[in-house]
């Protein structure tokens, strides 16, 4: 069934002609609205990761649905189409079901709000806002669970509802979802954080409207999609071969310690059209690990991609979805049955990462960028305090990105372009902690001519007894150098008890107590090196040395040796240099993953200290 959309007004926009003038003025303002709802948000919400991390991504749309400005791409054409009643003014939708809404949101602590945005009658424009809830119920704080089955576990699930009716806040249901949050003061501030943001953008379209004129404002929405699309099939054309070409990545374990889980794309083009299918991909998981991977949401990822690398000045938008077929098979840990879990499907997403750069490339290695801080390790530290006060903290760790044909990649950063780390004093003034190390990690970016970027080690010293839990990957499998550059380093955790002794922490893992004083080693991984390491400017890796970002030691690996001063030993690089080259294998690999798959579990113990994880066991029932 489809939704009904009333309109008092149901008039068709003229078609007219707009000047390049006035095209640039709208969109602009609709890039700064959309810049807008985003400051709005962050000054108004209450969680750190929304407020501080910026754990939160605003769209405006054009009437029919599409995406205009915004980050995530568009899921307002499968809303309505699955929606079974009526969308009015003043109507505001909410849900989190991935499961309701194909993927649009990929786990239940996203709460997204969906906004129709009606003038003199019409429809003409959507507003969308949607931001990750510090708890929403379940088994564990932080509503997580590396270790459910089932999405029951994960906490409340709310199909798409009015939580707003021709204006009229419907407070028993949010007074509904706030009761089931240990959290329930800042849910309940950013439910109202998000609806300003939505607020926001719907009275900057009015006022578009009101300097422009409706049909000016539906046709410069138009021509930004269509232009997207012009620049898009270009690109495609470009880049996308006709022939077939494959790759594949994993994830290392599921927090029941089976793994490593295979994710596998093809690609091709068929005239305009760019094909990317992901049979061979591992069924679905039995634990949390899934990701309900929406096909409009690959699109965005790969547009996004496209876009910055040869065509930055356009905007980027929904216009070109026509030209991507993507297919995901039923059943698959990309396309999982309900009720199948979620709560762990942060590794997956950004794995998405991984795998389009190794597909692009292949066919222009001197395009290829190496595999990086594909994901969002979270850490979660929850407990009463010594008043018997409730505390919990979220927050997301950064590490090391790719290195790049432009350049190096950047040491400490977010998966995503938007995030920003919550400041430690921030941390120290609301929670029971103590950050006593936040540095890049010497050496663990991959070498290559464009050194990998460096991972992060935070070191937090946990003030008042409590649990906690952490999610995270790279512990086995490394991110990949590419054109001869070195894969980056692995993650680690290591907990510091009070009396002394140390532990090795999983990747992925719940319910971990922690005592005044201990301290927990949060180390991320580095991204991959990328071309020859022995090419790189001898004078670069004395400054990298210089600003802590390699070890004289890890130096030798470019072949270049230090004196005590950090300066550079000419001589002896040369001769170093020389050598290395002599021992090594040529042509050098195009792609370098630490050893094969066996190799890297056969060692594993060795390298880890963990027991490699056991082949995965599959609902073939649910999966297939």
């Amino acid at each position: 069934m489809v939704a009904k959309i009333i309109q008092a007004n149901p008039a068709p926009f003229k078609q007219v002609e707009l000047d390049s003038i006035t095209l640039d003025i709208i969109e602009n303002a609709l890039r700064n609205a959309r810049a807008e709802m985003d400051a709005v948000l962050f000054r108004t919400a209450m969680s750190p990761g929304i407020r501080e991390q910026h754990d939160a991504f605003p769209m405006i749309a054009h009437c029919d649905g599409r995406m205009v400005v915004g980050q995530f791409g568009s899921f307002i054409h499968g809303f309505v189409s699955g929606y079974e009643g009526t969308i009015e003014e003043g109507d505001v939708f909410l849900t989190n079901d991935p499961y309701s809404c194909n993927g649009a949101v990929s786990h239940l602590n996203d709460w997204l709000m969906l906004m129709p945005i009606f003038q003199n009658g019409r429809l003409v424009s959507w507003a969308a806002m949607f931001g990750h809830m510090t708890d929403i119920g379940g088994k564990v704080p932080g509503s997580l669970p590396t270790d459910a089955t089932q999405i029951f576990e994960e906490g409340i699930q709310v199909p798409p509802v009015k939580i707003f009716k021709r204006g009229e806040l419907n407070r028993e249901i949010l007074d509904l979802l706030v009761r089931n949050s240990r959290m329930p003061e800042w849910n309940r501030a950013d439910f109202n954080a998000l609806v300003a943001a939505l607020r926001l953008a719907e009275r900057r379209v009015h006022e578009i409207i009101d300097r422009f004129g409706v049909d000016e404002y539906i046709a410069a929405m138009t021509e930004m999609l269509d232009r997207n699309k012009r620049a898009m099939n270009a690109i495609i054309k470009m880049v996308i071969p006709e022939q077939r070409q494959s790759f594949e990545d994993y994830i290392d374990d599921d927090g029941l310690g089976m793994g490593p889980y295979k994710v596998k794309c093809s690609m091709w083009r068929e005239g305009e059209k760019a094909i990317f299918d992901f049979e061979g991909t591992d069924p679905q998981s039995i634990s949390s690990v899934n990701f309900l991977l929406n096909e409009e949401m690959f699109k965005m990822f790969l547009g996004s991609l496209f876009i910055n690398l040869f065509d930055p000045q356009i905007l980027f938008n929904d216009g070109f979805y026509e030209l991507i077929e993507v297919r995901i098979p039923d059943g698959s840990i990309l396309k999982p049955k309900r009720p199948a879990a979620l709560s762990c499907r942060t590794h997956l997403l950004g794995r998405i990462f991984d795998i389009m750069g190794g597909l692009l490339g292949q066919g222009a290695p001197e395009a290829l960028n190496a595999a990086g801080f594909s994901d969002s390790p979270h850490l979660m530290y929850s407990g009463y305090n010594s008043k018997g006060e409730w505390y919990q903290l979220f927050q997301i760790g950064f590490g090391g990105i790719p290195g790049r044909p432009v350049g190096d990649g950047p040491d400490g950063h977010s998966l995503w372009p938007s995030f920003t780390n919550v400041p430690n004093e921030f941390l120290e003034a609301y929670f029971p902690l103590r950050i006593e190390r936040y540095a890049s990690i010497e050496d663990s970016g991959g070498a290559g001519k464009h050194r990998g970027g460096n991972g992060v080690h935070i070191a937090y010293r946990f003030l008042e007894p409590g649990e906690i839990s952490i999610h995270d990957d790279r512990w086995l499998t490394y991110p990949w150098g590419v054109n001869g550059g070195e894969p980056g380093s692995r993650s680690t955790k290591e907990l510091e008890r009070t009396d002394g002794s140390r532990q090795w922490i999983p990747s992925k893992c719940d319910r971990v107590k922690v005592q005044a004083g201990d301290v927990l080693h949060f180390n991320t991984w580095g991204g991959g090196g990328w071309g020859d390491p022995l090419q790189r400017a001898a004078e670069q890796v004395a400054l990298d040395a210089a600003r802590g970002l390699v070890s004289p030691a890890g130096a030798r690996r470019y072949g270049v040796v230090l004196n005590e001063d950090l300066s550079v030993n000419g001589e002896e690089t040369a001769y170093l240099r020389k050598k290395l080259s002599a021992e090594r294998d040529e042509p050098l690999p195009l792609f370098n993953r630490g050893g094969t798959l066996e190799q890297i579990m056969a060692r594993c113990k060795q390298d880890t200290s963990f027991d490699p994880p056991t082949q995965p066991r599959f609902k073939q029932s649910i999966a297939g």
